[in-house]
């Protein structure tokens, strides 16, 4: 691969059915992970945030000062968002007491704005021109608004809304098939259908990962959550070693 090519390629995987699939299982693994930090190991939202801001600061760290796009850093970078934002969410909705409504409200002006800082900044929010530092930063800070929307948004469904876990799956994955349809058959912006989809994904996961590990009385499978994520964790690993990605093209 020569300089050309390689100043051509973005530094985030291309938007593929693969993509989308990691995608899900990630923010699925985000919430059951999460929840077992938090929860079954008892240390609260409040340490847990801390412990996976950590983590997620490092793997931003590390994700800008590469150079190409490597896709276990990538995914990792990912998972680190959803836990984050699952922990955080939960922290804001329940321990602050601002429920999960006004926390949707508030985490869904946070990513409109850090959308709307971004574009007018650079120009652009399209994943393929994520290639500079910059505009890393800005695609890493809306995605972590975005993972910790979908976690509070899928609590309001599932919870407040009465839909339960799996009323409230079937709901965000009949919004995906809109917005997959719209893809397909319309015109509308690519870039708006991808960061819908994306924000979709995370109750979605919320909402499916709460289903496997929440207690039978409360419409759950009550499943470990240490092996449900060990399983999700196998998973996107085994689809990252049997399915090449590449990395998105940038249009400059």
């Amino acid at each position: 691969m020569d300089l050309s090519t390689k100043s051509a390629l973005s530094k985030v995987p291309e938007v593929t059915l693969l993509f989308w699939v990691i995608k899900i299982a990630a923010t699925t693994l985000g919430e059951t992970g999460g929840d077992a930090v938090s929860m079954s190991m008892h240390l609260g939202y409040l340490i847990g945030t801390g412990i996976f801001s950590v983590v997620f600061l490092a793997a931003v760290f590390a994700q800008i000062r590469a150079k190409l796009f490597h896709p276990f850093l990538y995914w990792t970078t990912i998972i680190a968002t959803t836990t984050v934002g699952t922990t955080l969410a939960d922290f804001a909705d329940r321990s602050l007491g601002i429920g999960y409504a006004g926390g949707s409200t508030l985490l869904s002006a946070l990513l409109i704005g850090s959308l709307f800082i971004w574009y007018r900044t650079l120009g652009s929010v399209s994943v393929n021109t994520v290639s500079s530092p910059k505009a890393e930063m800005f695609y890493w800070v809306t995605i972590m608004f975005s993972q910790t929307l979908g976690t509070a948004l899928g609590d309001w469904t599932a919870d407040t809304a009465g839909l339960g876990y799996t009323g409230a799956a079937l709901v965000f994955g009949a919004l995906l098939a809109l917005v997959a349809a719209a893809y397909f058959w319309t015109k509308i912006s690519r870039t708006l259908l991808f960061w819908a989809a994306f924000v979709l994904t995370r109750p979605l996961g919320a909402v499916v990962g709460d289903f496997l590990d929440k207690p039978l009385n409360a419409g759950g499978l009550a499943l470990s959550r240490y092996s449900a994520s060990a399983a999700l964790l196998a998973f996107i690993v085994i689809c990252m070693l049997l399915f090449k990605q590449r990395a998105a093209r940038s249009p400059h």
